[in-house]
């Protein structure tokens, strides 16, 4: 792997660990309360980054996987619905293999390696290669930290970065 594949995964790591970290210690009723007025919980936003993230951008989109298996949902805002038969160890192993797996295909491509799965949901948008999705990625994860952050302090006062 390339310096500037590795500088990019460290710094994708570290969002990563920022999502697991700042839901640490809560309870599963904890992770599946909804803390906004639209019902959107953490839980909800772990099997988001897991699946719309991580295994579509990096198995989908970059190594060419389908991007839709058998049973699967033409509604992109499912994987935020967290079933009642997924526990939260479920959705947070499902979300660590997904990383390992995106790890080790990121880590095996070129950063100037086009898609090799094009979405048409993207219309218009431009995206030329790896690098972009891996600076895509860490922007939505390190997003999706910060909301996390907003939702554990609504949850129980727990505080990321305390200024």
């Amino acid at each position: 792997m390339n310096q500037e594949t590795q500088l990019l995964l460290d710094s994708l790591g570290r969002q990563r660990d920022h999502v697991f970290g700042i839901l640490e210690g809560l309870s599963d009723e904890q992770l599946r309360r909804p803390v906004l007025p639209s019902g959107w919980t953490c839980l909800g936003l772990v099997r988001h980054l897991a699946l719309d993230v991580e295994h579509y951008w990096f198995r989908c989109i970059t190594a060419g996987e389908p991007l839709k298996t058998e049973g699967d949902s033409d509604d992109r805002l499912g994987a935020w619905q967290v079933e009642p038969n997924e526990s939260a160890e479920d959705i947070f192993t499902r979300y660590r293999n997904e990383i390992e797996r995106a790890n080790a295909i990121a880590a095996a491509t070129p950063l100037d390696a086009p898609p090799r799965q094009r979405d048409p949901w993207w219309g218009d948008w431009d995206v030329p290669n790896l690098r972009f999705i891996l600076l895509h990625v860490v922007a939505e994860t390190a997003c999706h930290a910060g909301h996390l952050d907003a939702g554990r302090e609504l949850l129980d006062g727990h505080q990321w970065l305390v200024l």
